[in-house]
């Protein structure tokens, strides 16, 4: 009897058993069940329970944490945090997933660790970007595009650095006037474009050369030009302003200056903006001397109009002919750059002159009252005083004017050391802003798309690689999910 009841308890213990282990498989498949009939894909941070939980989860699914190691200093944010911006790196799964760690359970970037605090900083704030300022300012750009904050939150941020915003350069509606304008006005566009610059230069500094030269006393004929002829009947000998050299060369140059000038008015995107633009208006300058000239020369040829005006009015227009320098400026990186930083640079430079006028004016009164009882004395006024109290402050000291009292000698020491704090005082922020020009500028220059100058096949395999890559890592946190 008593082993009849010890099989019989055997064998219900057995049941209970089989019974036990089909309630667990029958759970497994409908797990499976559950995941194959699934549709969405299952991402790491954006789980979603089934029906009955809802509620539960969109009271507490904001609330999930995400932890970022970056370089092996971890951060923990919430997640609801990452996804006020979702065209970011950060806020989009998809863009985040190929950064995951499934063994540690966070996102890995091997990037800048100091950067990652203001970029953290930026999806807690709402879009409020500041930079570290132990970071400096290219490295700090490289992890703003890194993490894919967009141009807008770029260009704010370049404008709370104090960097001026760059003007946007039109071009021409129509193909033909496109390429005449890119030909004449961008040499980097092409190498014809590039020929064109070398020979606008090549004439510019011919002209200017020519300049130079005619000035000599071996090639100036004083009698022609800086002397009106008091004798009208008196025999030229054949010469004429014509025929000189000099002249030939430089009707040259200036058909070469205004054909290049009518070719870009021609071709010009607006009319309005390129009488506004500075290098224009200094090409037009450039050449109006001449074509004065030309005319009183004419003038003067047929015997009309009055000589000695005209030879006063002459050398006042041959002087502007100078201005025909600042035509390399187009073609010069350096010079755009002086430009740029002198425009940029109008405040300090007008602060640097008003405290110039107010130190003349001060020093000036006191070396002519410190003078006034000596009488071998060079200060006869206070305006005499100006030229000496510019020459020292501005460090030069010709030495034409100089004090002999000690109270002179004293108030002169004053305005050297005031002249040298002076100027110093706006030189730094001028500096700054050439610097700034100068980085833009080689920057442009070293920039090139890395995506452009790649094969269209290498491209293609290296964005199908990581979707695979961000699909291995789907299916490896699903495999976790399943043996948890």
């Amino acid at each position: 009897m008593i082993e009849e009841e010890e099989a019989e308890g055997a064998e219900e213990e057995e049941e209970e058993d089989e019974e036990e282990e089909g309630g667990r498989g029958s759970k497994r498949s409908s797990f499976l069940c559950n995941m194959d009939d699934e549709e969405e894909t299952v991402s790491i941070t954006d789980r979603r329970p089934q029906s009955g939980y809802e509620n539960v989860y969109s009271e507490c699914g904001c609330c999930e944490r995400v932890v970022i190691n970056v370089s092996g200093l971890k951060f923990e944010t919430q997640l609801k945090t990452l996804t006020q911006f979702p065209d970011t790196l950060l806020g989009d799964p998809d863009k985040r997933i190929r950064y995951f760690d499934p063994l540690r359970n966070e996102y890995f970037f091997d990037r800048n660790r100091p950067s990652f605090d203001a970029i953290l900083y930026y999806y807690q704030s709402g879009g409020r970007l500041k930079r570290p300022v132990n970071v400096p300012f290219d490295i700090f750009s490289e992890e703003v595009k890194f993490y894919e904050l967009g141009e807008e939150a770029i260009l704010k941020f370049r404008e709370d650095e104090g960097f001026v915003k760059e003007e946007e350069k039109p071009l021409p509606e129509d193909e033909f006037k496109r390429q005449i304008w890119l030909l004449f006005e961008y040499p980097e566009s092409s190498s014809p474009a590039r020929g064109i610059a070398v020979v606008s230069v090549l004439v510019i500094v011919i002209s200017i050369v020519i300049f130079c030269l005619e000035t000599l006393p071996e090639f100036r004929d004083e009698k022609e030009y800086l002397q009106p002829r008091h004798n009208s009947s008196e025999p030229d000998n054949g010469f004429t302003p014509f025929n000189d050299p000099f002249f030939i060369v430089e009707t040259v140059c200036i058909i070469w200056f205004s054909f290049e000038i009518i070719v870009r008015f021609f071709a010009s995107p607006s009319k309005p903006a390129f009488f506004k633009n500075i290098m224009n208006s200094i090409d037009i300058v450039s050449i109006l001397p001449y074509f004065i000239t030309l005319g009183t020369d004419l003038a003067q040829h047929q015997g009309n109009g009055q000589q000695a005006m005209s030879f006063a009015i002459l050398r006042i227009i041959r002087l502007v002919r100078v201005f025909r320098i600042f035509k390399l400026s187009r073609h010069s990186k350096g010079l755009q750059i002086l430009g740029h930083t002198l425009r940029a640079s109008m405040r300090e430079l007008a602060l640097l002159i008003f405290f110039l006028v107010i130190g003349v004016i001060l020093f000036s009164s006191a070396v002519y009252f410190a003078e006034a009882d000596e009488p071998t004395s060079q200060f006869t006024s206070i305006p005499d005083a100006f030229w000496w109290a510019v020459v020292t402050m501005t460090t030069v000291g010709y030495g034409d004017m100089k004090p002999i009292t000690v109270g002179g000698k004293i108030v002169g020491s004053l305005c050297a050391i005031a002249g040298v704090l002076t100027i110093a005082l706006p030189v730094p922020v001028i500096v700054s802003n050439f610097n700034y020009f100068y980085h833009r500028e080689t920057d442009n220059e070293d920039q090139s798309p890395v995506v452009e100058s790649m094969p269209p096949g290498l491209t293609e395999k290296l964005n199908q690689s990581l979707q695979v890559q961000g699909e291995i890592d789907e299916l490896l946190f699903l495999c976790m999910t399943c043996s948890k």
